[in-house]
């Protein structure tokens, strides 16, 4: 079976060869992974935190005071990485409010048998007092997300001339959507938290792969004739990826 994957975000993995350390700076304990053997004295913060690159033999102090000099920037880098890919942890309750594509959508919980409506851009959960509530509005949600997404790929395989394949929702917390020669097309229900016009250039990438299971030149050309703005579309779901809310 051939499948190609859309990647939703991956967190990158700690060096194996490093070490955690802690340092203090201002009035912060700051942890920070320590590799030896580069080149250079450097220092990179991504979503694995800080990890200080340095020459073989070098002293401690002299690394730790590397760092201590460009304090200010190292907590200034960390404080905007934890704001921007800090996953919100959402809990569902009466009067909670959630992303739904282009806008938002209320959250109310009345006394039922754990069923779930829809009143416009309200989702009823009548539930029982022991309920599960995430779990009563996550089958809600799926559901939605199912027509949605069923309705937009019918459109986009049309563009092409092709036969709306079999539209399957997944809740990986790594890939936005993956395409099956033999099984079809499956996209992550939480896209349903993200803009449409996100939602449709997943859509219309896993649709270019019905004619080209990989990422040649062609396969991004037919992409291009689906959503001209795939670029953009593209860097900007990289952007909120690590926002989406968790249920």
């Amino acid at each position: 079976m051939i499948l190609e994957q859309l990647k939703l975000f991956r967190l990158p993995e700690p060096e194996p060869t490093s070490k955690t350390r802690h340092l203090l700076i201002g009035s912060r304990i700051v942890d920070y992974r320590l590799k030896s053997g580069a080149r250079r004295l450097s220092m990179t913060i991504d979503e694995s935190g800080l990890r200080i690159g340095a020459p073989h033999r070098l002293p401690l102090a002299e690394i730790e005071a590397f760092v201590t000099s460009h304090g200010e920037w190292v907590l200034q880098k960390l404080g905007e990485l934890a704001n921007a890919t800090q996953p919100r942890h959402l809990t569902i309750k009466d009067g909670a409010r959630l992303p739904y594509f282009d806008t938002e959508l209320d959250i109310r919980v009345l006394p039922g048998a754990n069923r779930a409506r829809w009143i416009a851009d309200t989702l009823v959960l009548e539930a029982r007092p022991d309920a599960d509530l995430a779990q009563i509005a996550i089958r809600a949600l799926q559901k939605r997300a199912h027509a949605h997404f069923a309705a937009r790929l019918t459109h986009y395989t049309a563009q092409l001339g092709l036969a709306t394949p079999r539209l399957g929702l997944s809740s990986a917390r790594t890939r936005w959507g993956s395409c099956s020669a033999h099984s079809g097309i499956r996209l992550n229900w939480r896209l349903l938290h993200l803009p449409s016009h996100l939602g449709d250039y997943v859509v219309a990438h896993e649709v270019a792969h019905l004619l080209e299971m990989n990422h040649s030149e062609r396969f991004w050309a037919v992409v291009a004739r689906l959503y001209p703005e795939w670029k953009a579309a593209r860097a900007e779901l990289k952007q909120r990826a690590a926002s989406l809310p968790i249920l």
